[in-house]
């Protein structure tokens, strides 16, 4: 008797390891990003900000609940289509949110940050209709996100203009 790819994609050990995988891969995200913002936080302080800018403690808690709601989004959506469409449009979009924080941080390029973060916003979007159709629990997971790079978008746009 065959069992199916599906079938062996969700069995035992092999699920918690990918889930695994695809935490280590938001990790490498993550760890870009930080560091991307090494040392910068002073320099962060000192640019002008929109007043409906949040304080900078609230970046590393949002986006350790973030990149924990992506990981879980990104597993749930393999356990039921392997690496398809949909996991192939979730690591673009990861890319894309690794490349954000050194340009903006590193770099201090707010204007190409904001390209960055409009592929990003859109990347999401395109990754949001593919988890759609596989899995409504892994979109749901993926709009807290989404909602927070529109409000980041917004934020480099400001800043970008404030900064000029």
């Amino acid at each position: 008797m065959e069992i199916s790819r599906s079938a062996r994609r969700t069995d035992g050990a092999r699920q918690w390891l990918v889930l695994l995988g695809f935490g280590a891969a938001v990790f490498v995200a993550a760890a870009i990003g930080g560091l991307g913002v090494r040392g910068t936080g002073a320099e962060y302080q000192s640019l002008e900000q929109p007043a409906w800018a949040p304080p900078s403690w609230l970046f590393g808690p949002v986006w350790t609940v973030l990149y924990a709601l992506i990981a879980v989004a990104g597993w749930l959506v393999w356990r039921r289509a392997g690496f398809g469409p949909a996991v192939w449009a979730w690591i673009g979009q990861l890319v894309l949110n690794a490349i954000w924080t050194p340009l903006f941080f590193g770099a201090g390029r707010y204007g190409l940050a904001f390209a960055d973060i409009v592929l990003l916003w859109l990347a999401i979007g395109v990754t949001v209709l593919l988890f759609w159709r596989v899995s409504r629990a892994a979109t749901t997971l993926l709009l807290p996100y989404w909602a927070w790079v529109t409000y980041a978008g917004a934020l480099n746009l400001a800043i970008w203009q404030l900064n000029s």
